[in-house]
């Protein structure tokens, strides 16, 4: 982790000996302190909540490469589901780190070729008849990867489904508050799930 960071921090520093331009204390400390206070919190959470789901070969794998919530959690469990792994074990460490990888792969390579074509896919991308698509990618991703686990557990999902129908609608400023909705969403429900074990409603 310490050579990724190194590495992270190799590129601004290259940039700044060949340019000579370097931030100054009183740019760099806001901008730091802004990102912080926001990241590092949903980062240290997301270590917590995450982890159990992907295990120890492809957290590390998943925090270097970055985009968790849109790519690497929604390929590492769709493809222990399509294999019929249980997460957790070394099986489905395995899986999990191959589905990973291939996605970080496949992401690299994406965005090679989108830079190589950006200029001339600008008006495409930016035609008002594709915005709504853009706007709706996650949404449809986690849509389509949640209602796999809600069907399959229907009386643990529906508390945490109200709870977050509820919140982020009537909450102003609650789309900035994901990363830390995600794990009171696991706490409810292992809660729901302790509870409805208890009276024998689940197995």
């Amino acid at each position: 982790m310490l050579g990724a960071l190194l590495l992270f921090l190799s590129a601004p520093i290259i940039l700044s000996l060949g340019t000579g331009v370097w931030p100054t204390i009183e740019h760099f400390i806001p901008g730091f302190l802004a990102t912080a206070i926001i990241f590092w919190p949903v980062t240290t959470i997301e270590v917590f909540t995450f982890t159990p789901m992907l295990g120890v070969g492809s957290t590390y794998l998943a925090f270097v490469t970055g985009n968790l919530t849109s790519l690497k959690v929604p390929a590492a469990l769709n493809a222990q589901d399509a294999l019929g792994v249980e997460k957790g074990t070394d099986q489905g460490d395995v899986i999990a780190t191959l589905a990973v990888a291939s996605s970080s792969i496949i992401t690299t390579l994406i965005i090679f070729v989108g830079a190589l074509l950006i200029i001339p896919l600008t008006p495409l991308l930016e035609s008002p008849a594709l915005k709504p698509a853009f706007d709706n990618i996650i949404p449809a991703l986690f849509g389509a990867l949640g209602i796999v686990y809600i069907s399959k557990r229907i009386k643990i999902a529906i508390l945490p489904l109200i709870v977050m129908m509820i919140f982020f609608p009537f909450v102003p400023g609650s789309s900035g508050l994901v990363g830390i909705m995600v794990p009171v969403g696991v706490v409810i429900s292992i809660l729901v799930a302790r509870i409805l074990y208890k009276k024998g409603m689940i197995s």
